[in-house]
């Protein structure tokens, strides 16, 4: 893998798009779906941060598709529609997650507005869940085939920038 800073992801809220790039040029990119109340950052809004973050945290390594995380823990649970009937209403987060961090103090970071406080990751969800349209609580859902692609092509600390 090259160097850290040479990779970064960008994530438009208006095209519900998240790319991958490498000096430039884009590596893959993948429809995904933010917020349904749209974008914000104050705690509690379930709005999709904006601005620059990083990915401070990569949470389930080696899981497999579909493993279910509570609480940034997995639960020996994998995902099933019969598993979705026994909780519904639940925001499923599945498979990997990549915790964000603001590092825009007042806007995104500390306070009533920090990225990581709200627990804000790019996770996997049922493949069920429309893809394209904002429908999550605040974070970005990606297909989880997607969503472990992406996990190990970027290391801790890759740019993030929400807009």
């Amino acid at each position: 893998m090259k160097a850290v800073a040479a990779r970064r992801i960008e994530i438009s809220i208006p095209g519900q798009t998240l790319t991958l790039l490498e000096d430039g040029r884009v590596l893959k990119q993948y429809t995904v779906s933010t917020a349904l109340k749209g974008a914000g950052e104050i705690s509690g809004s379930e709005q999709t941060p904006r601005g620059e973050h990083i990915v401070r945290a990569r949470i389930g390594a080696g899981a497999p598709a579909a493993a279910v995380f509570r609480g940034r823990r997995p639960t020996g649970e994998v995902w099933s529609p019969e598993l979705a009937a026994q909780h519904p209403g639940r925001d499923w987060i599945l498979s990997r997650i990549l915790w964000l961090s603001g590092t825009e103090p007042g806007r995104n970071r500390l306070a009533d507005r920090d990225s990581m406080r709200r627990y804000i990751y790019i996770h996997g969800t049922p493949d069920t869940e429309p893809m394209g349209e904002p429908l999550s609580h605040g974070c970005i859902r990606m297909r989880n085939t997607d969503v472990m692609e992406l996990f190990d092509l970027v290391p801790a600390y890759t740019p993030v920038h929400i807009g």
